[in-house]
């Protein structure tokens, strides 16, 4: 693979600020390099204003910056000024006076370190041509202790003003690193790839590898270093480079050609070499950012939305993960192991689902492995919460496809409730109850939990999300979502807190008689905010711990207050009997009738008649109105005709 440059999207100029003890070279290195003559410049003033380089002078063609600085201590807060608002910081020392070496470390890179300035540093040498010919430390002697101890410093070298060594390199690669940085994709101390970057370049290898035979042959290539670096390799070059990583690294070429582990070498030996452009090169041409994610820009995540429309995966999206789910089921038992599952994200920056919103989630058998149905459930939760959080997964696992067709936005809830029917595939249900009612035992119900005796009280965020098959043979979505009983007052607090919602259940103990008032009073709550907020939803209520004695009159005054407000009546439940009642399938056909059970208050109920009776009233005055002006119209006809005729 050849090399080549590229800048980061976002640079338009490198601002490099140039530090170090008093003469030590700082001005006449900036001078000379900025002079663009062989000839060291005279008179140069103690402290140059801000010099920039032409954008052509280095490959990157981005201008370069210069800050001159001064070291005296009335210029200490001029100096941190500058130093925190530096890309990279060149520090300068004089070759000609070893013994003041310790204050690099003493001094300059500790004050760096207190500045909290997290730039690329690169050591200079001032001043070689007036070195002590009789020195015997080299270079790399002095200074790999102190790269040692400070991972900040990208580089060190020596120059001089004076007879124009190696000066334009002391900005070149200050420049180069900045925009092709070490840090974010090399371990200087183990010598390795860092895992964001091993993971960005093995999805890059998987999408160069076409034929899926895990290496890449001579036309993948050739395909590979064209689309990376416009120009194609020759066959001798092919040769050479699999003959390179073959030496170093046997498993590295196979029969087919390159393997990922040797394309992972390849990488590794350029860094080393000093050519990192490459490697940055290759990662930008395939959509990565300076933090080695691929770039917000390609995810084109629909951001105007009404609070009441949501955004679920497409019929082409869930395809794909129906692929991706059976490539990785490597055994083929329906199932994908944890190993399989992380395999399957290797590819991704963070593992996505080891948050506590979607960490256990998801049904899993008795081995703990993700079914199809659970994997495509926790992709369903992932694309209501963070919508782009997931497109971007989907592209991080292979997704090749429009970007902008693997997401819809539905329809607004309010023009379901219209219409009387909805096209939703996933529905977001809350599940409202007082402690101790069984909600959590509800939920790890829905999939597939066993029931526990000891009791937990519910603290952060707890989803469950499954496939529910409804009769006729479709299958939709349900995500459950718990809200603990004293976050209820917090939750409702905003006013479109209901507008996500797409049926709203409401837990009790039935053998508990606080259990159903504190139910019912959540039932009020949620009622009364969503004939406030325009964002009624609708609620059914469910009996739970059916299977113990319910306390008197329970059927009788739950049946009552659920008629009252216009709901089904309460559907009993024994999540320890398993006696289920159907509860999940009959919580997604409220959903799928969004004008049905939606509650209403006693004050809401004044309100609509009010309401009516108002446009009733209205409608009298119009009617009447039409026939007063009906009237006068037959009296102006009537007028005319008889003025006419006279």
């Amino acid at each position: 693979m050849a090399g080549g440059s590229t800048t980061s999207v976002r640079r338009t100029g490198v601002r490099v600020v140039v530090v170090g003890d008093q003469g030590t070279g700082k001005s006449s290195l900036i001078a000379s390099v900025a002079g663009g003559s062989d000839t060291f410049p005279e008179n140069v003033p103690p402290v140059l204003p801000p010099t920039r380089l032409p954008a052509d002078l280095f490959p990157d063609c981005v201008p370069v910056t210069i800050i001159d600085t001064s070291s005296s201590p009335e210029n200490k807060s001029k100096l941190a000024e500058e130093l925190k608002r530096a890309d990279a910081v060149v520090l300068t020392y004089a070759c000609d006076q070893p013994a003041r070496l310790g204050r690099l470390s003493d001094f300059w890179l500790r004050e760096l370190h207190q500045l909290q300035v997290k730039v690329p540093v690169v050591v200079v040498g001032c001043k070689l041509d007036l070195r002590n010919e009789y020195e015997q430390m080299t270079l790399e002697q002095v200074m790999s202790p102190l790269m040692q101890q400070f991972r900040e410093i990208e580089t060190c070298m020596e120059c001089s003003a004076v007879s124009q060594m190696q000066v334009p390199e002391v900005f070149y690669f200050a420049q180069k690193a900045v925009l092709h940085p070490t840090a974010p994709l090399f371990d200087q101390e183990t010598q390795t790839l860092k895992p964001l970057c091993l993971k960005a370049l093995k999805r890059i290898f998987i999408l160069c590898d076409q034929d899926m035979d895990g290496a890449l042959s001579d036309a993948e290539l050739n395909n590979f270093q064209v689309k990376c670096f416009n120009a194609p390799l020759q066959p001798a070059e092919i040769v050479g480079v699999k003959r390179v990583v073959q030496e170093k690294l046997p498993e590295g070429v196979n029969q087919q050609g390159l393997t990922l582990i040797g394309f992972l070498f390849l990488h590794a030996l350029f860094i080393e070499k000093g050519r990192i452009e490459t490697t940055w090169n290759v990662l930008r041409k395939f959509g990565y950012d300076d933090d080695i994610k691929l770039r917000d820009d390609i995810f084109p995540v629909p951001t105007r939305r009404a609070p009441d429309q949501s955004v679920e995966l497409t019929s082409e999206a869930v395809e794909f993960l129906r692929g991706i789910f059976h490539l990785f089921d490597n055994d083929n038992d329906g199932a994908i192991r944890q190993a399989e599952l992380d395999d399957l994200f290797s590819t991704v920056p963070e593992s996505p689902w080891d948050e506590a919103s979607y960490k256990d989630a998801a049904e899993r058998t008795a081995l703990g492995d993700l079914s199809l149905n659970g994997f495509l459930a926790e992709w369903a939760l992932m694309t209501l919460l963070e919508p782009a959080q997931s497109l971007a997964n989907l592209i991080y696992i292979g997704y090749s496809g429009d970007p902008a067709s693997a997401l819809r936005v539905t329809r607004r809830r309010s023009v379901d409730r219209k219409k009387q029917q909805t096209e939703r595939n996933v529905f977001h249900c809350l599940v409202f109850g007082p402690k101790e009612a069984g909600k959590s035992a509800l939920l790890n119900s829905f999939i597939g939990r066993h029931f526990s005796e000891n009791y937990t009280s519910t603290t952060g965020e707890h989803y469950a999300t499954n496939v529910v098959h409804q009769l006729g043979g479709t299958t939709k979505t349900l995500i459950l979502r718990e809200i603990p009983e004293d976050r209820v007052k917090k939750f409702l607090s905003h006013k479109e807190s209901l507008a996500a919602c797409d049926v709203a259940v409401f837990a009790y103990d039935s053998s508990d008689e606080h259990s159903w008032k504190r139910a019912s009073e959540l039932l009020y709550e949620v009622a009364r905010q969503g004939e406030e907020s325009g964002f009624g939803v609708p609620c059914l209520c469910i009996a739970l711990k059916a299977d113990l004695e319910p306390y008197p009159m329970a059927e009788q005054d739950s049946a009552r207050v659920c008629q009252d407000m216009g709901i089904e009546a309460p559907i009993p439940v024994s999540v320890k009997l398993r006696d289920l009642n159907c509860v999940f399938n009959r919580i997604v056909s409220a959903a799928e009738h969004p004008h049905l059970s939606i509650p209403e208050t006693e004050t809401g109920r004044n309100r609509k008649q009010y309401r009516r009776l108002v446009n009733h009233s209205l409608m009298f005055v119009s009617v009447g109105t039409a026939v007063v002006i009906a009237g006068l119209t037959a009296y102006r006809a009537y007028t005319a005709r008889k003025n006419s005729s006279s």
